[in-house]
Formats: C-alpha cells, sequence, structure tokens
C-alpha cells in the first residue's frame, strides 16, 4: 500500500502571463487531514482542480495513489469544490440517486451515506428547503459514493453558522478515523482546521512554502512573560540590567519579556527588588492560530502577535 496519497512534483499553471502555481510539490500520506492554507487569489482552487483533471498544468506532475498519469485512479478520489452542485427541486435521496449512476452506488451504500452525514431523516426532503450547512452535508454524502480513498474539499465550512462548522468537522472526523478516508482541505478558517488537520501546506502567490505537522508547530510556538505595572519604563530597564539577553517590548501600561516561562519567577523577583508593584504577571503564548497566520505573512510578529508597541532598548 502506497504511503502517499497524493503527492505533486513541481506544479505549474500558467493563465496567460500569469503564474498561478509555481513549482508546488504537495505531500499527503494515507490517512492525513491535510490543511490548505494561503491568502485569498494563493492558488489553493487552483491547486485543487488541477489535482483533479479539472485544468491541465502548464507543466510538472500529479500523482496519485503512486501513480502519474493514470486517469483510473480519479476513481479512488472524490471531491467537492466551491458549492455543491444539486438538484435543488429534488430530494436528498433522489440527488444521491441520480449521482450514484456515475459510482454504481446501490441503495444501501446511499442510505449508509446519508446517515454518515446526519440526513437519513431527511432523505425525503427537497433541496430547496435545506439550510446551508445540510447542503454541504449532502455533497460531502455524495462526493464519498464509491468509496474515495481521498476526499478534497474546498471551503467545507464556508459561511456557515457555528453549528454547522462542528457538524461538518465531527463528519470529517468521524469519516477519517472509521473508514481511513485522507481529507485535502482548502478552508480560511483556521480555528477549525486546528481542531482535524494533522499537517499544514502553505501557499502563498502560488508557492508552497511550507509543509508542517501540528506536532511541531505546538514545540515552535512562542512563549513571553506578561507583565503589567505601574511603570513598564522602569520595569524594563531593571529586568534588562539583570537579564541582558531579554528582549522586551513594550505595550500600553504593561510590556513582555521574550525568555523561558520557567524564568517569570526570576523576574517578579528582580521587580520586587526594584520596587515596582506589579498587577500582573503570566506566561502568554502564542496561539496555533497565530503562528500559522505568521507564516502565511499576513502577520508581523512583533507588531500582532504580542501586541506590542516596539522593543525596547536599553
Amino acid at each position: 500500500m502506497d504511503e502517499f496519497v497524493l503527492r505533486t512534483n513541481n506544479l505549474v499553471k500558467d493563465f496567460g502571463l500569469r503564474r498561478v502555481l509555481n513549482n508546488v510539490n504537495i505531500n499527503i500520506r494515507r490517512g492525513d487531514i491535510y490543511g490548505f492554507i494561503g491568502p485569498n487569489g494563493a492558488g489553493k482552487t487552483t491547486a485543487m482542480k488541477v489535482v483533479l483533471g479539472l485544468l491541465t498544468p502548464t507543466s510538472g506532475e500529479v500523482e496519485l495513489f503512486g501513480r502519474t498519469g493514470d486517469t483510473a485512479s480519479l476513481k479512488r478520489v472524490g471531491s467537492l469544490i466551491e458549492s455543491p452542485g444539486l438538484y435543488k427541486n429534488c430530494t436528498a435521496l433522489e440527488n444521491m440517486t441520480r449521482f450514484a449512476i456515475l459510482t454504481h452506488s446501490g441503495r444501501d451504500e446511499i442510505m449508509n451515506l446519508l446517515r454518515s452525514v446526519g440526513l437519513e431523516l431527511y432523505a425525503g426532503r427537497k433541496v430547496n428547503t435545506f439550510s446551508l450547512g445540510m447542503k454541504q452535508r449532502l455533497g460531502i454524502a455524495i462526493a464519498l459514493m464509491g468509496a474515495p480513498e481521498l476526499l478534497i474539499l474546498d471551503e467545507p465550512v464556508n459561511a456557515l453558522d457555528p453549528q454547522g462548522m462542528v457538524d461538518i468537522r465531527n463528519i470529517i472526523q468521524n469519516i477519517n478515523r472509521q473508514f481511513g478516508v485522507s481529507f485535502f482541505i482548502s478552508s480560511h478558517h483556521i480555528g477549525e482546521l486546528e481542531k482535524i488537520c494533522n499537517v499544514y501546506g502553505i501557499i502563498n502567490n502560488g508557492i508552497l512554502t511550507e509543509e508542517i505537522y501540528t506536532k511541531e508547530i505546538m514545540s515552535r510556538l512562542d512563549t513571553c512573560i506578561f507583565i503589567r505595572c505601574e511603570d513598564p519604563m522602569a520595569a524594563a530597564k531593571a529586568i534588562k540590567e539583570k537579564i541582558p539577553q531579554s528582549v522586551i517590548d513594550l505595550e500600553l501600561g504593561a510590556l513582555t519579556v521574550s525568555l523561558s516561562p520557567e524564568r517569570s519567577a526570576e523576574v517578579n523577583r528582580i521587580l520586587m527588588d526594584a520596587g515596582i508593584a506589579v498587577s500582573e504577571l503570566f506566561v502568554r503564548r502564542q496561539s496555533f492560530e497565530d503562528f500559522l497566520l505568521q507564516r502565511m505573512g499576513i502577520m508581523n510578529p512583533q507588531g500582532n502577535v504580542y501586541n506590542s508597541g516596539g522593543v525596547y532598548h536599553a
């Protein structure tokens, strides 16, 4: 069994003179839930369409399940790109039956899929009465027909309310755990991806800048010691005198010190010895989302991650 369900080799896609994908190398292992993130226009949807054969690459290769140039491998891939194309005047069951012709799926499989996305009780209800979240769930059920090993979802929670996001998240996790289906998901909702993905690909201006696993991200999250006190400037000077290597950012009525959390007691003693009254002192950890936004080039680590107002120089 192949370790990778999807790999791209120096994938390039040009639209006229505009290069939308620039030597993109995606690597998705069997069982991964791969979050594909980047700013608007970064090339996420284009990459997915090239993988699915909906667009022809300018150069480079797409490898599915260890094979390149094998259209039969696409039968092992399900997809939901942008919004699901549903027959709105038909019921959920009728929609599933129409699409089942393509995968030779029977009624038992259809009902099992509707059950897996929580729509079994709505099988006889017309789609034009469905909420947006229900339509997304039906779209995922259709994408799952034929028992695909890889499911490609483009913005599956876009415009959904919080409950709809939870529903889609639970469906993805359950399908991944129960059936071992791998996922390739693009989304702007990093907070939602954080709850389900084990690996991320970061794309910007058509360039895949990084692939990084959740475990590595957790080990690289920055921490700082946050202090609110009566005289932040005096506090910064006192800390800098005792710990010269510290990097200190001044905020309005507060400061942050880039030191190991284990040194927070030492910092507190320095301030007490200097006679500086401290109202708050705690360890602040960079959020998972902030880390990814920073890697995407959306957040300035000095300007936003800690909301700092500038680095203090002794």
